[in-house]
């Protein structure tokens, strides 16, 4: 039972990683997003989710440094994830924007480190980067985005280290009950980006009628609703208010009946791309 935010899932190699955190998926550079970092962090998160492609780690690694200083914790506190941009996929490419990363954020060492996209032909080199990485003990677990069963098939065939995470979209709209249970099997952990769907799904009737029944927020029960399938969330948000709000999740559970609810509201929709039809 996840009680807290501080709440862990133990990863396939022993690292702990929060079941919460902050995403800053399309925050600006600047004092906004410093400031939703050490709000998050003040207010007890424990993991900040980012990507180069995001163009903010400097700003997130201000918002850490500030916030751990400001909240009297240490950086061995703290889950920071990163991801490679698909550009730079292959193996010296992926080692060298590894340590981009780092740099901008001012980190020492990453927690998580991802594959953001399954560009085909090039994320076997990528991971063998990762590999490389997670040897050194300059990250402490690795893992993959957006990547789909044969993805993760494909990719298994050739590691040496298997996966840790696999980062996706997943929302009541596109629950990925296929792929929950294939990671459930292979001990990969899935996390969700996009929870809320975008804030598209925070007026839906269906949800509407469990939020007032546990006297919670939509966003609420959603969230609730992927920690008790046993996934990760980040949700994103720059305002305080909301950052406490996302988080107040802890004190309810869903009825096996509600959640059965929730569930029935899959329609395999995407508000992302597919990852098996993108072309960035």
């Amino acid at each position: 039972m996840i009680k807290n935010l501080q709440d862990t899932t133990t990863l396939h190699n022993g690292v702990k990683m929060p079941w919460f955190g902050l995403g800053v998926f399309k925050v600006e550079e600047g004092q906004e997003l410093v400031q939703a970092v050490k709000n998050a962090i003040k207010h007890g998160y424990r993991s900040v989710d980012t990507a180069a492609i995001y163009g903010n780690e400097t700003g997130v690694g201000k918002g850490i440094l500030e916030g751990i200083k400001e909240a009297g914790i240490s950086r061995d506190d703290l889950f920071i994830t990163s991801k490679v941009w698909n550009d730079d996929l292959g193996y010296d490419s992926t080692l060298k924007a590894f340590e981009t990363s780092l740099d901008k954020l001012g980190l020492e060492y990453l927690d998580l480190y991802l594959i953001h996209w399954p560009v085909e032909g090039k994320y076997k080199e990528a991971w063998r980067a990762l590999e490389t990485l997670y040897k050194a003990g300059k990250v402490k677990a690795i893992g993959v985005s957006n990547f789909q069963i044969h993805h993760l098939e494909d990719l298994l065939k050739d590691a040496e280290i298997k996966p840790m995470v696999n980062q996706v979209e997943l929302h009541p709209r596109l629950t990925q009950k296929e792929l929950l249970s294939y990671c459930l099997e292979n001990d990969i952990q899935l996390e969700a980006w996009s929870p809320l769907m975008q804030g598209q799904l925070l007026d839906l009737p269906e949800l509407k009628v469990i939020a007032e029944k546990y006297n919670k927020s939509i966003a609420q029960i959603i969230l609730r609703w992927d920690l008790q399938n046993g996934i990760v969330v980040i949700p994103k948000s720059t305002k305080e208010h909301r950052i406490i709000e996302n988080a107040n999740v802890f004190d309810f559970t869903l009825s096996n009946e509600d959640m059965k609810a929730i569930d029935a509201l899959n329609q395999n929709h995407r508000v992302g791309p597919d990852p098996d039809n993108f072309d960035f």
